[in-house]
């Protein structure tokens, strides 16, 4: 079954960081020690932090805290989004020696870090410059240029105010290693598995308790039962498929777990207070 499982990445050698390059997406809902920022340089998808759903495309821009949950999968739509490229950044949080962050000229880049840990998506104009910041520094070959360039765009997401905390409730940071372990688990097999039949009993059995003791323990650590939490992730990804698809509104039902159409209907206008087909027609009406 699937969990959020450990990486642990390769060591360091000839730099203080990591910055590599993927043109696919193969991790499993996992975490690290490591930060990471990630730039979606082209690719379409679904992204998952903590407890957060959102789709990314072109330009997508997250830094991730430490031993935060996270994956990024590509789900395109048609077959032109199926092409994926992203840089990955990762450093640990001594990367440059324990007492270094600690120092007055870093206090904001302390700060950002500290923030990173509900996960951060930068948009709008910092988005643009840091993308391209990016791109220049896979291109540097000197290793001190290289950390020079990694301050200078934490230091420009650090006074940034164009930016999104993903997972608000920032469960996997606040809570104690068991509880983070258990949510974890279940949180990896419902985004494995929410397009499909999803069983409360198997979820329990995930961390080893009973149905009843597993639905009070899931309500009172993310606020949501855990039927909400799945009915989000679905409804999510339907509305990805009702903008940017001709599907039918009785495929994306099905595709997206639901079992029943009208169910899916009560489900979908209770959430966005709209149909499906009006919302369909309302976001493209905007565009």
């Amino acid at each position: 079954m699937a969990k959020a499982s450990f990486e642990a990445l390769n060591p360091y050698t000839t730099h203080s960081f990591l910055l590599r390059q993927f043109s696919e997406f193969t991790a499993p809902y996992h975490f690290h020690p490591e930060y990471e920022l990630t730039l979606i340089v082209k690719g379409k998808g679904n992204r998952y932090v903590g407890n957060h759903m959102a789709a990314y495309g072109d330009g997508d821009l997250v830094l991730l805290g430490s031993n935060l949950p996270h994956c990024w999968k590509n789900e395109p739509l048609t077959a032109e989004d199926d092409n994926v490229s992203a840089v990955v950044i990762q450093f640990a949080p001594d990367f440059l020696g324990n007492d270094f962050l600690g120092k007055p000229e870093l206090s904001l880049i302390a700060h950002l870090l500290q923030k990173s840990m509900h996960g951060i998506q930068f948009t709008g104009q910092t988005a643009r410059v840091i993308n391209e910041l990016i791109l220049v520094l896979t291109l540097e070959e000197n290793s001190f240029k290289r950390l020079l360039g990694l301050l200078d765009i934490l230091y420009a997401l650090a006074t940034s105010k164009d930016y999104i905390l993903l997972d608000q409730q920032g469960l996997s940071s606040h809570a104690s290693g068991a509880r983070s372990e258990r949510i974890n688990t279940v949180l990896g097999y419902i985004i494995d598995n929410y397009k499909n039949e999803i069983l409360l009993d198997e979820a329990a059995a995930l961390v080893s308790m009973t149905p009843n003791a597993f639905c009070k323990y899931y309500k009172k650590t993310t606020k949501k039962t855990f039927i909400e939490t799945v009915t989000d992730y679905r409804i999510n990804y339907a509305i990805q498929q009702l903008i940017y698809s001709d599907r039918s509104i009785s495929d994306i039902c099905f595709d997206n777990g639901f079992g029943d159409l009208s169910h899916f209907y009560k489900l979908f206008k209770r959430k966005m207070k709209l149909s499906p087909l009006k919302y369909r027609k309302e976001f493209r009406k905007d565009l």
